[in-house]
């Protein structure tokens, strides 16, 4: 492996490769020539076996990072942090929020589980690192830092408060996304992208230079959008022009169809055993397969 190239195994998502298990909740592996990073690590039932059934070790990673605070992208640090103390943890102080849904008055609470926050709480203080800002983890790896809300046309995607009582909008400021430099530009990978999937792209571009994008991977939370939300999103992808989109976990079947549509084979669905490695120039190089 280069010190450009990246090799992406999701390893949770709301579908799955044959043998794998599926949840609602998202996690996938990056590997470059010198970090493994686990991004997200979904709720925590089949992360560990699923990782084993591909072959990978998540106990063997240099550091975790959360896209965000919410039960399905976090719930798996309570089994990880009890079983190995050397990980570094990246999140948002945010990330720890009491946090809710409220749908037909009715609060779902959406926050790490207490078992994830004892974990972290309880894990060596000088490991866990508060994301307010962009951070390197790597080389060619970064977090955005917390994501600027430019677009008219995007927000958080449901109906998110801080407090059961549905007063207080929570506009999941922790909302981090992943960017990957490789020799035919970025890859961004976005937990549920809560701050806005172009949001996302741009602020990734904006930390490296205008950097092209190669591929962004991950949930769109688009599940909600209206129409012409997603015709706007659409649009504006088609002026970011990435090569390759991987729509998985919140993104949404409408959603997912409508990016098809518009983008053809540039467009492939993400699901637990998928990986794709970006290293030489060509989309052959990195067309999704699931990994026996």
């Amino acid at each position: 492996m280069t010190s450009q190239s990246a090799k992406i195994t999701i390893l949770v998502d709301n579908e799955a490769g044959a043998g794998l298990a599926t949840e609602h909740g998202f996690a996938l592996w990056l590997e470059t020539a010198d970090k493994r990073i686990l991004f997200d690590v979904g709720q925590g039932a089949t992360l560990l076996e699923n990782a084993r059934i591909l072959g990978i070790n998540p106990l063997a990673a240099d550091c975790i990072a959360l896209s965000h605070g919410h039960y399905d992208h976090s719930g798996g640090l309570a089994v990880l942090l009890q079983q190995d103390r050397t990980f570094e943890v990246y999140c948002h102080p945010g990330a720890v929020n009491p946090r809710y849904s409220i749908r037909n008055h009715t609060a779902k609470p959406l926050q790490m589980p207490r078992a994830a926050m004892t974990a972290l709480d309880r894990f060596p203080q000088e490991r866990v690192h508060w994301v307010q800002r962009p951070v390197m983890l790597a080389e060619n790896v970064g977090l955005t830092g917390p994501i600027l809300r430019e677009t008219i046309f995007e927000d958080p995607g449901g109906p998110f408060y801080l407090d059961q009582a549905g007063v207080r909008p929570d506009p999941i400021d922790d909302d981090l996304a992943l960017w990957v430099r490789t020799g035919e530009g970025l890859v961004v990978c976005l937990g549920c992208g809560h701050a806005g999937l172009i949001n996302t792209l741009e602020q990734a571009q904006r930390q490296n230079e205008g950097m092209p994008i190669r591929a962004v991977i991950g949930g769109f939370h688009l599940q909600n959008a209206d129409q012409r939300r997603l015709e706007q999103t659409i649009e504006a992808l088609r002026r970011i022009a990435p090569e390759l989109i991987i729509p998985c976990h919140c993104t949404g079947e409408d959603a997912v169809f409508a990016l098809r549509a518009a983008f053809g084979q540039r467009c492939r669905p993400g699901a637990a055993g998928m990986t794709c490695v970006f290293d030489q120039p060509g989309p052959e190089r990195a067309a999704p397969r699931a990994l026996a």
